[in-house]
């Protein structure tokens, strides 16, 4: 069919992947930083232009007929009616939207009325959020911003030269806080209520549409959130999760419908393909092997992978509720730790170390278990993140999560995950591929790892940490 390119651009980097339509065998690949200048939460969006064209050089497109386009989630680019930015871009990392994020709750009647509003209780790092912010922070930029672009769809729009057409995906849009993935619709009032006034939003468009072509013929598809394209470049389906171990963790299922949580524990997004991806978070994920090894004084988390190791199943009878930050599954924000099971010949340094992977680890398993709840099966779950290629974490995992865990080998998900987008758009441009139905590409190479044998003791574990947080927090769940 042809090749296609696909391009992540993360907060640091733009990283873009040249792939074969057909196979999605990546044959190319370019890379650069994105130059620093000013706060780390506002950034002028040239910059992403600018890294995109040095990441591009060398003739790396050379023969490409199609770019998908994958980007940082959450970074608000607010324009005025000419297109120009009214202030610099509001990144998703960027937490003074705190305060904002609360008077959003109660000015629209609680949690449960975002949930069922919009899929999502709002947060610091949401759009929705950000324009509260910037009403109450900087009403003139807010009086003057007349169109709202998140990331990936300023750099679509860029691309294809500035039309008058803007557009966006469901997945992009489930995110801001202001789109529906239950009714696939803009909540517009809830613009007006964060902003101040109505403003223009992108057109919704379907995960094969093609956003438009440039005049030199390049197709250039709708683009999504990195979330989104880096599932998509996993080739998730039903039955698949995804646990990323980052300092704070999340869990995350392809599912056929929106699910509506009144309690905000669940997050509805839509993914690249038409599905839907619930997403449950946790505070505390790696940040809790990290505090353990310096507790313990070790110099990194391989040694403390090492020292627990040394240990068994079930850490000699510790615990270890992983609550350092507060929680928020389940939701406990001004909570703390608990280390419960200390006996004296428990109190040796690799018991510690086992029961803080086994602590994150069950965390992120009750984190499993609410979307479990809501009916989400979990057949297999992908682990992500650089703490996943450790020992003590492969031994545990897939007992705990009673599951097939799989390991994906390291690689731009996100990027190829654009590729792949491109590829579909390209096709069904072109009346080689089904609309509804996106190229089938190899899947990722992994490690595939078995409860086999250790089930029953990995959940018996699971089972010592259940009673632990229940006689510490109890119906810590039902809240």
């Amino acid at each position: 069919m042809g090749i296609v390119a696909g391009l992540d651009s993360s907060p640091e980097f733009t990283r873009i992947v040249v792939c074969d339509a057909d196979t999605g065998a990546v044959l190319r690949q370019g890379y650069a930083p994105h130059p620093v200048e000013g706060r780390p939460s506002d950034v002028d969006p040239q910059a992403w232009l600018l890294s995109l064209g040095e990441a591009a050089g060398g003739g790396l497109l050379e023969g490409v007929q199609a770019i998908g386009v994958s980007s940082q989630q959450n970074a608000v680019v607010p324009l005025d009616a000419q297109g120009n930015t009214t202030r610099p871009a509001m990144v998703g990392g960027d937490k003074r939207a705190q305060v904002a994020a609360a008077d959003l709750i109660d000015a629209l009647g609680g949690r449960e009325a975002w949930a069922q509003a919009v899929g999502c209780v709002p947060q610091a790092a949401q759009p929705v959020t950000k324009l509260r912010w910037l009403s109450k922070t900087e009403p003139d930029n807010a009086m003057r911003t007349a169109v709202l672009m998140q990331a990936h769809d300023w750099l679509v729009w860029q691309l294809l030269g500035r039309p008058v057409r803007r557009t966006t995906d469901r997945g992009g849009a489930s995110g801001t806080g202001y789109w529906s993935a239950a009714t696939g619709t803009y909540r517009t009032d809830l613009v007006e209520l964060a902003l101040g006034h109505p403003a223009m939003l992108p057109e919704v468009i379907g995960p094969a549409d093609a956003a438009g072509t440039t005049p030199e013929g390049l197709l250039i598809s709708a683009g999504t959130g990195e979330t989104m394209a880096a599932a998509f470049g996993l080739g998730l389906g039903l039955g698949d999760a995804v646990v990323s171990l980052g300092a704070s963790g999340s869990v995350m299922a392809v599912h056929s419908e929106a699910l509506f949580d009144p309690s905000g524990t669940i997050t509805t997004l839509a993914d690249a393909t038409g599905m839907h991806l619930p997403v449950v978070t946790t505070l505390n994920a790696v940040r809790t092997l990290r505090g353990t090894a310096e507790l313990l004084g070790v110099p990194d988390l391989e040694s403390l992978s090492e020292l627990a190791m040394k240990s068994t199943p079930g850490s000699h009878g510790l615990v270890l509720l992983p609550y350092l930050e507060g929680e928020r599954t389940p939701y406990l924000p001004h909570t703390a730790g608990t280390l419960a099971g200390l006996r004296r010949e428990a109190m040796r340094p690799e018991h510690l170390a086992r029961a803080a992977f086994e602590g994150m680890l069950c965390g992120l398993a009750d984190a499993l278990d609410v979307l479990r709840g809501r009916g989400v099966a979990v057949r297999r779950v992908f682990l992500l993140g650089a703490a996943a290629e450790l020992p003590a974490v492969q031994a545990s995992a897939p007992s705990l999560f009673g599951a097939q865990v799989v390991v994906p080998q390291p690689a731009d998900y996100a990027a190829i995950g654009a590729a792949r987008q491109a590829a579909w758009a390209l096709g069904a441009s072109q009346g080689t591929l089904d609309a509804r139905i996106p190229p089938a590409w190899q899947g990722a190479s992994a490690q595939v790892l078995e409860p086999g044998e250790e089930l029953a003791v990995g959940q018996a574990v699971r089972q010592q940490f259940v009673s632990v947080r229940e006689q510490t927090h109890p119906g810590a769940f039902g809240r």
